[in-house]
């Protein structure tokens, strides 16, 4: 009997069925979106590249051009040069050295891990057992290379190995972003999106010793993988980030609601192989956070004692009246009653306005929600509702740009003389807010 692929002309496009969930013949290799073509029928024009496309695979999730890569390069590095620079300029006014300006506020403390470790005792104290071990770990790796290059000491070798793998990072984590920008939107919303992130307020953290530099690369390249359908791939940088910093256990989620869509989607089986190929993905990123809480569990006695030491030491909970709270302490210190006292904690400042801005990016983000992929939501909502509901760090600019979909879309929908206007704002905000957070006894980025 004819099959019906037999009787079917040959085909002069791939046909698109992503959306079509139709079971492959067995043995078949499964190929999302293009439908093969009819045995003994001529080549399909195009049909090799996009062959040799699918055969890249892995390679190709992160692919960009040279010109592409020197653009952001020129932009990332340029504004990068503009913070040092103001630090530089800082400490020959100021009461600390260049590198204090750098390894401030947090820096000191992950200074301080990658040269002394964890206490082996739990406490509720403000020690380094509220910091995550990855970055520390990396300054470490790379401590003793500055070292033999520039013969300086451990906290000079280690600054400078934080600000070097921040701004590294950094680099990477804008790379990603322009291309998960060109996939979503097109390329003009690409460029403007990563002139918008890298003049952000709260890329002060690529210039200075902050686990961000690790977490937004991390989380980028788990979005991209995501998106690719590489789950194993996308596990291992989930895993990683869940190491980083608290904020990146939100990759969890992330993780696990992908992986359920899809389930859903294909309607596979949870014991057909397909379906352990997908769970991969939600596994792997629980093993960052796993295996810390393990190693503490055997350091220290307790698993939580990185919970302890931020709950009780540095004040950290969920709050969801946190930005109530936040706002009384607020009218509190700007009260009347204490004329010869006008002491305001400018964080709190930013913190309120933050919410409001983040509030509005969000807004922006819900009418954009056609051309956002459905992980990158969650990403963004994961850490707004943290920023909006701690007690100890408010929508400062960091949290905002940790939340980087919400400032992609920003620029997604600036165009002409509004985004030259923003770009101009935020990077006068970008040297004004790194001024404060610099000097040391002002803001914390």
């Amino acid at each position: 009997m004819e099959t019906v692929p037999e009787r079917l002309e040959p085909l002069r496009e791939p046909v698109e069925v992503a959306n079509l969930d139709l079971p492959a013949p067995a043995g078949a290799a499964v190929d999302d979106g293009v439908l093969p073509s009819p045995a003994g029928a001529p080549a399909v024009p195009g049909s090799r590249r996009r062959a040799r496309s699918r055969t890249r695979g892995r390679r190709s999730v992160f692919a960009i051009t040279r010109t592409e890569l020197l653009w952001i390069g020129v932009v990332y590095l340029s504004t990068r040069v503009l913070l040092l620079l103001a630090a530089y300029l800082l400490s020959s006014f100021g009461h600390h050295n260049f590198l204090h300006e750098l390894a401030n506020w947090d820096g000191l403390w992950y200074r301080e891990l990658a040269n002394h470790g964890y206490p082996d005792y739990p406490s509720h104290l403000q020690t380094t057992l509220g910091f995550f071990p990855v970055f520390p770990i990396a300054i470490w790796t790379l401590e003793p290379l500055i070292a033999l290059v520039t013969g300086h000491n451990a906290i000079w070798s280690a600054t400078v190995s934080g600000v070097v793998i921040s701004m590294a990072g950094g680099f990477v984590a804008t790379v990603l972003l322009y291309r998960l920008a060109t996939g979503w939107w097109n390329r003009d919303s690409a460029r403007r999106a990563t002139i918008l992130f890298c003049l952000f307020p709260g890329s002060v953290v690529f210039s200075m010793v902050y686990s961000e530099g690790l977490l937004l690369p991390l989380a980028a390249g788990c979005l991209l993988a995501l998106e690719h359908r590489r789950w194993l791939l996308a596990g291992i940088l989930a895993g990683i980030g869940t190491a980083v910093q608290p904020t990146g256990l939100v990759l969890v989620v992330v993780c696990a609601v992908s992986a359920g869509l899809e389930l859903r989607r294909r309607g596979w089986r949870p014991t057909s192989l397909a379906a352990r190929r997908v769970l991969v993905a939600p596994l792997l990123s629980l093993t960052g956070i796993g295996a810390f809480a393990l190693f503490l569990w055997a350091w220290t006695g307790t698993p939580f004692a990185n919970y302890q030491a931020q709950h009780h030491g540095w004040g950290e909970k969920t709050n969801l009246l946190a930005l109530v709270h936040l706002t009384r302490t607020l009218l509190d210190q700007i009260s009347l009653a204490h004329p010869n006292d006008p002491t305001i904690n400018l964080n709190l400042v930013v913190g309120l306005i933050g919410a409001f801005v983040l509030v509005g990016m969000l807004a922006l983000v819900w009418r954009a929600r056609r051309t956002i992929p459905v992980e990158a939501m969650v990403w963004t909502a994961g850490i707004s509702f943290l920023a909006l509901t701690s007690q100890y760090v408010p929508p400062n600019p960091r949290m905002l740009i940790t939340a980087f979909p919400a400032v992609m879309v920003v620029a997604h929908y600036a165009r002409g003389k509004w985004f030259t206007w923003l770009a101009w704002g935020n990077g006068i905000l970008l040297v004004v807010l790194s001024v404060l957070t610099f000097y040391g006894v002002t803001l914390r980025p």
